[in-house]
């Protein structure tokens, strides 16, 4: 059995466009309506002042105070009160005695009848208006009094007559209905030119909102915050002014900026110089290495376009043990290259002796071992004695073997001295084949090929300092690459893939400003570059730096 699905909730722009609606449709209703009763209100006082004119006008007329003298004030005044009702527009002019009996009335059946409303305030000499039913339906009259005035005195202030002038309820009504009608063609226009405004409204809005409802979208958001906290690797938004739009908490650390940097531009951050760069290139970058203070970073941008730039999305991803890692393993497959090289060495001169041993000549094979042994223990002794440091001593053993495979001479320098235990504990080993295995690399690369091909390598203490030092016989180094040769990215050879060259003497210049160092390159004596670190022994390593 095929259970019904419940009807999706209404987009919040659809809601949004229901309430507002609603909203204009009240709005307009209310004031159509307040309108309405106001107009009737002000139509009925209009009326009012109108009848009370048209009232007094004829009580003061003096052919009305003539008429009411005569035996017969009808014949007289009955038309003259149809001729003021079609000037005036009033629906009645009723002239009476002051008993009430009616001398004028529009429909003649009436006249001599008995006027119906009240005269009381009329004979006391006062004009007053009221709404009452009479017998042309109900109408806002006035009533006003005819006094004497004849001049001589005797009969002045006498009220000798009273004038009546209304307008029906229904000609009011009709009259503002009139009104009520264009009002409300001008309400329907308003209601319709802001149902418009607010489709067009929320069209835009369900575009931005993809027609998502409120639950949906603060379901989103609950589960964006908490991706965006869950993430290890680092997450960068900028807009489309290159300004930190969202980052979160690991963007921070491997970033290592503050928790305000929101709204700021990538170029006030303080990154180094490749890095922000990166950030600020409009085209996508893909695993690209950089260094920061104290990391290797892997940076990935992507731009977010609709039809304009709206920003960019950047990824980082934090290498820093891996890159070591891998230099670590280039230095194990380099040991294990020149170690097989040895191996093939050693079958050979082997062959040699056993080859002499067979031909009978036993002398000259042993002088021919001992030859071949004097030599690689002068070797590792000179290693040793120059470098006691077990690290050390292993890496620039390796190294003397690989630069041999290479065809260059790499040798200790004489005036070399560290003794094993004089590292303090807060300089790694790690950091050691880091620093010393990169400037050894880069040498041996810049000797290679030239007469002579020599790399000479010194480590000795000074004045509290670690002080390690590697020169070539290489072209050496331009002066104007002096501060560029530190940078990632940077090598005067071919490149050998993405991150192949470029990335280990900025690696060596992280580690060195890492722990408070310093690092410099220079001319050598012989021509070349040399390459000197200091690192201080006694002191505790500094975070951040320059990279």
């Amino acid at each position: 059995m095929r259970v019904p699905s419940l009807p999706r909730p209404r987009s919040l722009a659809g809601q949004l466009f229901a309430m507002q609606a609603v909203l204009i449709a009240v709005v307009v209703a209310g004031y159509a309506l307040f309108t309405y009763v106001s107009d009737r209100r002000q139509a009925e006082d209009a009326a009012g002042r109108q009848a009370a004119a048209v009232a007094r006008s004829v009580a003061d007329s003096p052919s009305v105070r003539e008429a009411i003298r005569t035996p017969d004030p009808t014949a007289a005044l009955q038309p003259y009160a149809l001729r003021v009702m079609r000037d005036t527009e009033v629906d009645f002019v009723t002239i009476m005695n002051p008993e009430g009996i009616r001398w004028t009335h529009p429909n003649e059946d009436e006249i001599g009848e008995r006027f119906l409303g009240h005269t009381e305030r009329a004979l006391r000499g006062e004009t007053f208006t009221e709404t009452y039913t009479g017998t042309l339906g109900p109408s806002v009259r006035a009533v006003t009094p005819v006094e004497a005035g004849n001049g001589d005195g005797d009969d002045d202030g006498r009220v000798v007559g009273l004038v009546s002038a209304g307008i029906r309820v229904e000609a009011i009504s009709r009259r503002v209905q009139g009104q009520l009608t264009a009002l409300l063609g001008v309400a329907a226009g308003a209601l319709v030119l802001g149902a418009v405004g607010t489709y067009v409204i929320n069209a835009r809005l369900r575009r931005h909102t993809h027609g998502m409802n409120a639950a949906e979208l603060s379901r989103m958001h609950d589960y964006h915050q908490a991706a965006l906290h869950a993430v290890r690797e680092g997450l960068l938004m900028l807009d489309g002014q290159y300004r930190v739009a969202l980052i979160n908490d690991g963007g921070r650390e491997l970033l290592g900026v503050s928790d305000d940097v929101v709204g700021r531009s990538v170029a006030e951050l303080g990154l180094p110089a490749p890095l922000t760069g990166a950030l600020l290139a409009s085209e996508p970058r893909v695993d690209e290495v950089h260094l920061t203070a104290d990391r290797v970073l892997v940076v990935n941008t992507s731009p977010v376009s609709g039809g304009e730039r709206r920003g960019t999305v950047v990824t980082l991803r934090d290498v820093t043990e891996l890159q070591s890692l891998m230099g670590e393993l280039d230095s194990e497959r380099g040991f294990t290259q020149a170690l097989r090289s040895q191996a093939h060495e050693a079958a050979n001169r082997l062959h040699t002796v056993v080859s002499l041993i067979e031909l009978g000549r036993a002398e000259e094979a042993v002088a021919f071992a001992t030859a071949e042994l004097e030599l690689a223990q002068a070797l590792t002794d000179q290693v040793v004695a120059a470098v006691s440091e077990p690290v050390l001593a292993a890496l620039l053993l390796g190294k003397t073997a690989q630069a041999n495979e290479r065809g260059v001479e790499l040798e200790v320098s004489k005036d070399s001295r560290l003794d094993d235990g004089l590292l303090p504990a807060d300089l790694p080993s790690r950091d050691l084949v880091t620093i010393l295995g990169n400037l050894i690399d880069n040498a041996v690369d810049a000797a290679q090929g030239g007469v002579p091909a020599r790399v000479t390598v010194a480590a000795y203490t000074e004045g509290g300092e670690l002080v390690l030092r590697v020169s070539d016989t290489g072209a050496g180094v331009d002066e104007s690459h002096a501060d560029l040769v530190f940078q990632r990215g940077f090598s005067t050879k071919p490149a050998a893939g993405p991150g192949g060259r470029g990335l280990g003497l900025a690696l060596v210049r992280q580690a060195v400003h890492r722990h408070g160092g310093g690092l410099t390159v220079t001319k050598a004596p012989g021509g070349g570059a040399r390459f000197e670190v200091r690192l201080p022994l006694r002191t505790a390593a500094v975070p951040g730096g320059d990279a």
